[in-house]
């Protein structure tokens, strides 16, 4: 009966173990595209880590893309989890 409790706690704490997010470093990848005007500079790309859980990684890393407008050049960032 005495072995019983640490039994016990032991599949507790692997269970909590096992059901909890897993928190990695995963990196995101933005692809920017400038287009509008003659001369504009090449397309580039950027990377940077996020270090949390898949899901919550790919909504910050998608958070990132966007799209704006300044003086007729247009700048599209497209970001995605690598």
């Amino acid at each position: 009966m005495k072995f019983r409790l640490p039994i016990l706690v032991t599949l507790a704490f692997a269970g909590i173990l096992t059901s909890s997010s897993c928190v990695k470093k995963y990196i995101c990848h933005c692809n920017i595209r400038y287009s509008g005007a003659p001369g504009i500079p090449d397309s580039t790309t950027k990377e940077f880590d996020i270090t949390d859980s898949k899901s919550k990684a790919d909504s910050k890393c998608k958070a990132e893309s966007k799209t704006s407008t300044k003086n007729y050049i247009t700048t599209v960032e497209d970001c995605y989890l690598y």
